[in-house]
């Protein structure tokens, strides 16, 4: 496995960091493969649960908590992948070294606080 060590004034992920956050990284796997699985798999009394006025609303609230988890998902097994090519911490905008504390906040950030917040900007 190659792991990326990036250094400079804010930031330096040891081999013992990318462990850490490659363990999250992987927690976070498996909790939302589990909760995609839990969201999909009709529950018994889903037929009787259909019959109540609140059910439309369930299935909306359902729909969007499965549309979430998979793009969560998908940014952390985009990670992963990145974590694998020794590309991890790396801004994908200005390439740039993502902050050490964010990567523990959002082990699957894409981008460094500022990048992010010009994205968000953007929106």
């Amino acid at each position: 496995m190659n792991h990326q060590i990036i250094d400079d004034h804010r930031t330096t992920l040891s081999a013992e960091d990318l462990a850490a956050l490659r363990e999250n990284l992987h927690e976070q796997l498996l909790f939302r493969r589990e909760q995609l699985h839990q969201l999909s798999t009709p529950a018994a009394d889903r037929a009787d649960a259909l019959r109540d006025r609140g059910a439309a609303s369930q299935t909306e609230v359902r729909v969007k908590l499965a549309a979430s988890a998979r793009m969560v998902l998908t940014d952390v097994e985009a990670a992963l992948a990145r974590m694998d090519r020794g590309s991890y911490g790396l801004c994908h905008l200005c390439r740039g070294p993502i902050d050490r504390a964010r990567l523990s906040i959002v082990p699957q950030a894409r981008y460094c606080g500022r990048c992010q917040q010009v994205r968000e900007g953007g929106r």
